[in-house]
């Protein structure tokens, strides 16, 4: 296994300008008051996931059910999610919910994106991934998703 050194660290939250990002996160600590002391870190990872839809396009690449909460927020500013998408991927990050989830049904389980997030030298706080984090890899297809079961699809 190679170890790249060089290569400048990735850093999510500059995806997005500090105006978007507050109200992003406002919007978050709103919605879901429950998770508002996290609301931070939950915006970050769902830019990081983004990040690596735009960098695997067909990946079919699903969040966790938490980080699931920013992806929502985000779409609902559809301007500015539009253009994000257009400047970071080059096309339209569609969310696509489906009955099934996970890898049975064609999409990638958490764990999979997990995976791909560090291959991509994105951060992964994995206390937002729940158990995903620790089963990368294991193809179970049992591990925490999306809470609709939505994927990234490039159609």
């Amino acid at each position: 296994m190679s170890v790249i050194l060089d290569r400048p660290a990735i850093t999510p939250r500059a995806l997005i300008g500090p105006a978007l990002w507050g109200r992003l996160t406002a919007r978050i600590a709103v919605d879901h008051p429950e998770h508002a002391h996290q609301a931070d870190v939950i915006m970050e990872q769902a830019l990081a996931f983004l990040a690596a839809c735009a960098a695997r396009p067909g990946a079919r690449l699903a969040p966790s059910e938490i980080v699931d909460i920013g992806w929502h927020t985000f779409i609902l500013h559809t301007q500015e999610y539009a253009e994000f998408c257009e400047q970071n991927a080059g096309r339209f990050i569609h969310h696509s919910p489906t009955d099934e989830g996970g890898a049975e049904s064609g999409g990638c389980t958490a764990a999979d994106t997990v995976t791909v997030m560090r291959e991509l030298g994105l951060p992964v706080v994995a206390g937002l991934w729940g158990h995903a984090a620790a089963c990368e890899g294991s193809g179970t297809g049992k591990c925490s998703q999306c809470h609709q079961g939505c994927t990234d699809s490039n159609k």
